[in-house]
């Protein structure tokens, strides 16, 4: 059994609570920048520490005017936005505990988790939250208040606040006290009703202070960050929290299609993505240059950025390589990096596996991407490479106040300041996910010998073939998946002869792709998914992917379905994550077909339905 603890590096306060965080850096420089506002002409407009706090206190004022107590919980319904970090403070500063509902979320949804976690009180951002809650509202009896901000409700409760003294917000902000909840958070629930996760205030300030430290060369006062991945999930929460911290300065963009104007405005030295936004960028690249007769000349370029990174590791660059890469330089990867701003020097990657050769093709555009790993439940991170510890391939090592260990069964168990108190009116489910003071994340990991994590797969996910082989779906999912037309993956095979898979198409490449294999761009997907070009495109990034493992592990057969899996069939979490199970049931017909027919020695075959 591997064990690997590392040390705190800040000393724990269990009196404190995360207003502290906020407390701390107003009284370090109240004058720097800590969040910047879109002006609507490209630019950005500072929001300094001072200002930031003195809105903070203002909403809190304005939340006690309207009756919330402390240890009310308040949901909350709203994209990314500079107003999530402020409700969010805010509502701490009035001891007030936010519950987050992913702005994606349906009415169903929004009953249950206002039901369950006793919320009486509910900020909305546009009408069409509000209609979702309105259709449940008549379940919602303790419900009593309702704000939404496309009224300018906010600016309606910080003006109505003005009687309440700031001796009442102080006495209220030190209410909590570390081991004390800070946030209801519900999981996604790719399985099964959503739970709700205990995060507490030493859960925030603990991770926080010694991330901060760990992570100084990333998060330190002159840093920043463009903010795009929903607030409402613990990653992109957590970052919010931390900037404020350590001072870093945060800009948000909800809109991915005005991500890279706003990246080439606001100029962000560090990115917090999934790995499927660097997936994008790069297969956008490349389609980019085979558009413009140039796709050999990016190719070239990418296998020497990769190569030049290997170089890196092992310690010697060759001249001839030093020349070639500062030829590629000058021809591909300054254009790349000016697209993303210009200053970008460190990526902050989760949710999934990056793959060592995109670690590899943006480290050597002077992009270092730290992937770590971390779930709801251990308030984000667990691990995560650092400037000075750093290995692609891997998640990294744990953070200072964190342990890991590998249980005999492979799977990773976590201990530490980032682990959250339990779930919420389920102590059933709190009593099945630890193992004593180890959490039980589910997620199947090796560690290697300086302490660097290694995430191998889920273990509910593990695939049992007919044969007894076991197999982890993520190993061949990812690979399939970087290939740029491929938009989802999921591999099926559990009791069954051979492994296959369902693939979808993605709608943002496929016509671009197409158009460069001289097929017709207006192409629908189920007319593309009998495109013997796009079958084999598809067979290729299978070729790939079964390259990696042996060939009892490998896809022997595959349907391109004439569909895209969405958060809205159904299909995708909030966070973009595949629900097998409702895949499984939805596409039957599909899998069954692929199993009825011919033996697996047609490797490949694409049956499209």
């Amino acid at each position: 059994m591997s064990e690997f603890f590392t040390p705190a590096l800040v000393p724990a306060d269990p009196t404190a609570n995360a207003t502290d965080l906020l407390v701390d850096r107003l009284a370090i420089d109240p004058e720097a920048p800590l969040f910047a506002l879109p002006t609507g002409d490209d630019g950005w407009s500072d929001v300094s520490t001072a200002e930031f706090h003195r809105q903070v206190v203002a909403l809190a004022k304005g939340f006690v005017a309207a009756g919330i107590e402390p240890g009310t919980k308040i949901g909350f319904m709203c994209k990314t936005r500079y107003e999530w970090t402020l409700v969010d403070f805010a509502a701490w500063f009035a001891g007030a505990v936010l519950v987050p509902i992913y702005e994606t979320s349906a009415p169903s949804q929004v009953q249950y988790i206002l039901s369950d976690s006793g919320a009486t009180a509910l900020i909305v951002e546009t009408p069409d939250h509000f209609a979702r809650f309105d259709e449940v509202r008549s379940e919602l009896p303790d419900v009593n208040q309702v704000w939404q901000l496309s009224l300018g409700d906010l600016d309606k409760l910080s003006a109505s606040g003005t009687e309440i003294s700031d001796d009442e917000i102080e006495r209220r902000r030190k209410i909590a006290q570390g081991s004390d909840l800070a946030t209801l958070i519900y999981t996604s629930g790719s399985t099964g009703r959503p739970k709700g996760c205990i995060l507490t205030h030493s859960n925030f300030v603990e991770l926080c202070r010694n991330a901060g430290v760990a992570m100084k060369e990333v998060v330190a006062p002159g840093a920043s960050t463009l903010l795009f991945i929903t607030t409402a999930h613990i990653f992109a929460r957590f970052i919010a929290i931390l900037a404020v911290t350590t001072g870093a300065k945060v800009g948000h963009q909800a809109d991915t299609s005005k991500l890279l104007p706003s990246l080439g405005s606001f100029k962000p030295t560090f990115l917090l993505a999934v790995p499927r936004v660097f997936e994008k960028v790069y297969n956008s690249a490349e389609q980019k240059a085979e558009a413009g007769g140039k796709g050999k000349i990016f190719r070239a370029a990418a296998e020497t950025a990769i190569a030049h990174s290997k170089a890196l590791d092992a310690g010697h660059v060759p001249l001839g390589m030093k020349i070639k890469f500062a030829i590629f330089d000058k021809l591909v990867y300054s254009k790349l990096k000016a697209a993303m701003g210009g200053r970008v020097r460190y990526a902050v990657s989760g949710s999934a596996p990056l793959g060592p050769r995109l670690g590899h093709f943006f480290r050597s555009l002077d992009l270092r991407i730290l992937e770590g790993y971390g779930l709801t439940e251990t308030t984000a991170p667990a691990t995560v490479n650092l400037v000075d510890k750093f290995k692609i391939g891997t998640v990294g090592p744990a953070l200072p106040g964190v342990g890991i260990k590998i249980a005999d069964d492979g799977e990773v168990l976590v201990k530490g300041v980032d682990v959250f108190a339990g779930y919420w009116n389920n102590p059933e489910a709190t009593k099945e996910t630890f193992d004593g003071e180890w959490f039980k994340t589910g997620d199947i990991g090796t560690v290697d010998d300086e302490g660097y994590l290694t995430i191998t797969g889920r273990k509910k996910e593990i695939i049992v073939t007919a044969g007894g082989k076991n197999v982890a779906p993520a190993v061949l999912e990812d690979q399939v998946r970087a290939n740029p037309i491929v938009s989802q993956v999921v591999v099926v095979g559990d009791q069954k002869p051979f492994i296959s898979a369902l693939v979808t198409l993605d709608p943002e490449m496929l016509p671009v792709w197409l158009n460069n294999n001289g097929e017709a761009a207006d192409q629908s997907l189920e007319d593309a998914a009998k495109n013997p070009k796009v079958i084999a495109e598809v067979q290729r990034a299978v070729d790939v992917a079964n390259a990696r493992v042996s060939r009892a592990e490998s896809i022997r057969k595959f349907t391109i379905l004439a569909t895209e899996f969405t958060e809205a069939s159904g299909h995708l979490t909030p966070k973009m994550s595949i629900k097998r199970d409702p895949i499984m049931a939805d596409f039957s017909r599909e899998i069954d077909v692929m199993y009825s027919s011919a033996s697996p020695e047609t490797t490949g075959q694409s049956l499209v339905h």
